[in-house]
């Protein structure tokens, strides 16, 4: 038997396989040339490759359907956000409702609610509110011991607290330990800090809200207190000291120019200071204890000459008092000092008086909030409400780009490729041919005024909005500013309609068909396309399980057999050469 003989009759027994073999390599492989056999893998993998040519159709099939769902998926983001924007300007609160208020004062500014009514208003700024504040007399540091005494912090709205201070059990021996007193008390609604600067230290003591019924007051309690000296020649001003036993205040009003002697007789002779006498007869006679029991003596200081004024229980309760800031000082006791007085805000609005607790004033003008800088002195700070044409503005340029990335990602699909010779993978979807006539017919929208009414805003054009050659829109700013300045309620009448029914809601309806997310176009098409690469995917699995898995186990055994016996073929022919006579030259001759 030829060589050749015995290869093809080795490959005859070996499995049917629809693989070519090169005879030539087995041939080379038998004379002892250092060509290879079989390379199973390879000749493995050609055979499979041939056989997976349904797959990679398949495949290429299920790459289109991904770009279309890429391609949809782009264009309903799209749409969702044109009609997210027609949603906004077709509400009475949204960006065409917007205010804006312009105020002819630096003293008042104001800002307006969406959808208030637009207009003119007046405001006159008398005072401004104030927040109350009392002060401490001057301690050398925040930790300085105080002496026995007690202040009381009585506010408007009828919370109290007294604070024992000095050295006796539970008392405030500093003025750090009064301000954790007040601090731990929630009732009053003040905040209590220690200042301290070069000269020491002080306790200042603020509400937590202006205006009157927020306002406090703050008294000492004491044994003897004496008032700053006067210089010589000086006279009080107009103001008063109240004076309190027992929680029963006794007020004694000074008037400007007065001195300490006339204010010490007025303390010394007020009624509540005085024991009075009634039923002197028959005895024994009913003696009413005075609600304040002290003695004011009104003296010359011998280091100044200037004139001071003491005040001296006559028992031993202590007294309060509420110290006027022209003459607040004490020298044995710890006194406050009222730095402000809580005051509400009063103002005249469009003509009728308004009282604020706060400079920030809410219901005066409905939807109007006016926050208060200053007094106007009399003269009426104007006010304008308008609409507001920046946030207007931002809406429709926002839909105009909105709008031409939505109809770009359309006409793309339309547009023929010279290197695939193709337009896009879209371009027979029915979905997007209706998005792309919708969107073009959605621009022709024009409103008809109402008998016996005009309009200046009747198209898109009349706001500056025009459609490019490639189905685009642009925006002349000009036209679009002077619209929105000139004629609000024309451009608000545009979109809106007379009850929600304008070009915003023609186009949102319009577009629905497209976005909503159980019926919509997009939805629809998108889920069609799911089914069909779930399908593809299904008949890729079952074809490599059902198919190549065993087709690949066959030709693997096949080619491993025949390389076996290819390796084993020099070997028999040697002994078929032995057994014919032939020598190993091969010169043969027969």
């Amino acid at each position: 038997m030829s060589s050749v003989s015995a290869v093809n009759s080795l490959l005859s027994g070996t499995a049917t396989t629809t693989a070519p073999i090169d005879i030539s390599t087995i041939l080379a492989a038998d004379v002892g040339a250092t060509t290879p056999g079989i390379d199973v893998t390879a000749a493995v993998a050609a055979a499979i490759y041939a056989d997976r040519a349904p797959v990679r159709i398949w495949q290429a099939d299920q790459a289109t359907l991904t770009s279309q769902t890429t391609g949809l998926t782009a264009m309903q983001t799209a749409t969702t956000a044109l009609a997210t924007d027609m949603q906004a300007l077709n509400t009475l609160t949204g960006p065409l409702a917007s205010r804006t208020v312009t105020s002819s004062s630096s003293d008042v500014s104001a800002t307006a609610a969406t959808g208030t009514v637009a207009g003119v208003h007046t405001v006159v700024v008398n005072s401004l509110a104030a927040t109350g504040a009392w002060y401490s007399d001057l301690e050398s540091s925040p930790t300085a011991p105080l002496p026995n005494s007690s202040i009381t912090i009585t506010t408007t709205a009828g919370p109290q607290l007294t604070i024992p201070t000095g050295t006796a059990v539970g008392a405030a021996n500093s003025l750090n330990a009064i301000a954790t007193a007040i601090t731990a008390d929630k009732s009053l609604s003040v905040t209590a800090t220690v200042v301290s600067d070069s000269t020491g230290s002080r306790l200042a003591i603020i509400s937590n809200s202006p205006g009157a019924k927020a306002d406090f007051s703050v008294s000492g309690s004491y044994t003897s207190w004496t008032a700053p000296v006067l210089p010589t020649g000086s006279t009080l001003g107009a103001n008063n000291i109240t004076l309190t036993i027992g929680g029963v205040p006794t007020t004694i009003v000074t008037t400007a120019n007065e001195t300490y002697t006339q204010l010490a007789a007025a303390i010394n002779n007020a009624p509540n200071n005085v024991a009075t006498v009634t039923n002197p007869t028959p005895p024994p006679a009913n003696t009413i204890t005075p609600s304040v029991n002290v003695t004011a003596t009104a003296s010359i200081d011998p280091a100044t000459g200037g004139a001071t004024l003491t005040i001296v229980s006559n028992t031993s309760a202590q007294f309060g008092i509420n110290e006027p800031s022209t003459t607040a000082s004490s020298t044995t006791g710890f006194g406050f000092t009222q730095a402000v007085t809580g005051a509400d805000a009063s103002t005249t609005i469009d003509g009728v008086p308004n009282d604020s607790a706060s400079n920030t004033v809410t219901g005066a003008i409905p939807g109007v909030t006016l926050t208060l800088l200053g007094t106007t002195s009399g003269v009426a700070a104007g006010l304008t409400v308008s609409s507001d044409a920046t946030q207007v503005s931002a809406a429709i340029n926002q839909f105009v780009t909105d709008y031409n990335t939505a109809i770009g990602l359309v006409n793309s699909q339309y547009n023929f490729s010279s290197t695939t010779g193709t337009e896009g993978v879209l371009a027979s979807d029915p979905t997007v041919s209706s998005l792309q006539s919708t969107l073009e017919q959605a621009l022709n929208y024009s409103v008809t005024p109402a008998i016996g009414t005009t309009t200046t805003v009747s198209t898109l054009n009349d706001l500056g909005i025009t459609t490019n050659t490639d189905g685009t829109l642009s925006v002349n700013a000009a036209t679009l500013d002077n619209a929105l300045t000139n004629n609000p309620s024309d451009v608000q009448n545009f979109f809106e309609g007379a009850s929600l029914n304008g070009f915003a809601n023609s186009v949102n309806n319009s577009l629905n068909t497209f976005t909503d997310p159980a019926n919509g176009a997009f939805t629809v098409d998108l889920s069609s396309i799911s089914a069909s690469s779930a399908d593809i995917t299904s008949q890729i699995n079952n074809f490599e399980t059902g198919y190549i898995a065993n087709q690949q186990t066959v030709l693997t055994a096949m080619y491993s057999a025949a390389e076996i016996a290819l390796q084993q073929l020099p070997q028999e022919m040697a002994q078929i050469n032995a057994e014919l006579g032939n020598s190993p030259s091969g010169s043969g001759n027969g």
